[in-house]
């Protein structure tokens, strides 16, 4: 099932299919504006971006234990901790230098650090399978599979010369958010399998984007 919101500079209306005008948004500098233009291109600065290392394996672990800390009780957490600590001085240690080996053979390839784990973690998963290793304990661990549970699955493909796009779902229960912000209208198209009510999420969509509209315009949010 696919379900679509526009928001556009037109008439208020209804908030579903294709034609769905809400609410303006305009491009510029004055305040009150939300959206800005920029006569540079989105991509111009692509090639001069720093090569990122891969992150350490102890950084990327400690990351993930931080996430993971507060959705999981003591005993959960202890569990896990120990698996983490397992993997960084066992196998994970193994693929992870395989993984550096790797990346110094791919120059014109950037793997990108920040706060992140998740993709370090998932590239050592698939390294492991790559090389027929059995998987290892921590990915069997259900706190990584619950953090790995991706209810929401959103990307954008921003451009005049695409009209219609979307995402699918990567769990039963989720739902895939297509969607894209042009200079003077927003939307997305959201697909779910039919067990999830793709249109009840995009009311709170709609809501929340009132929601934001109304605080930058100073005016209270409704409850």
């Amino acid at each position: 099932m696919v379900t679509r919101l526009l928001l556009r500079p037109w008439a208020r209306g209804p908030a579903m299919g294709p034609a769905a005008p809400c609410r303006p948004l305009s491009a510029g500098s004055r305040p009150g504006q939300y959206l800005q233009r920029s006569l540079v291109p989105t991509m111009h600065y692509q090639d001069s971006l720093p090569r990122l290392p891969i992150p350490k394996l102890e950084d990327t672990i400690r990351r993930y234990l931080n996430a993971q800390k507060p959705l999981l009780d003591d005993s959960q957490f202890r569990k896990t901790e120990q698996l983490c600590k397992s993997f960084e001085s066992g196998i994970g240690k193994e693929l992870h230098e395989q993984l550096v080996a790797q990346d110094k053979q791919n120059k014109h390839t950037s793997y990108i650090s920040g706060q992140g784990f998740d993709r370090h973690l998932f590239v050592l998963r698939y390294l492991a399978a790559a090389k027929g290793i059995s998987v290892p304990e921590l990915f069997l661990d259900p706190a990584y599979g619950q953090m790995n549970h991706n209810v929401l699955s959103t990307s954008t493909l921003s451009s005049p010369e695409v009209s219609l796009g979307g995402f699918a779902p990567v769990v039963p229960d989720g739902f895939g958010v297509g969607y894209a912000v042009h200079d003077d209208w927003i939307g997305c198209n959201v697909s779910s399998y039919p067990g999830r009510n793709s249109q009840e999420f995009l009311q709170c969509v709609e809501k929340a984007l009132e929601d934001i509209f109304d605080a930058l315009e100073g005016k209270a949010i409704k409850t």
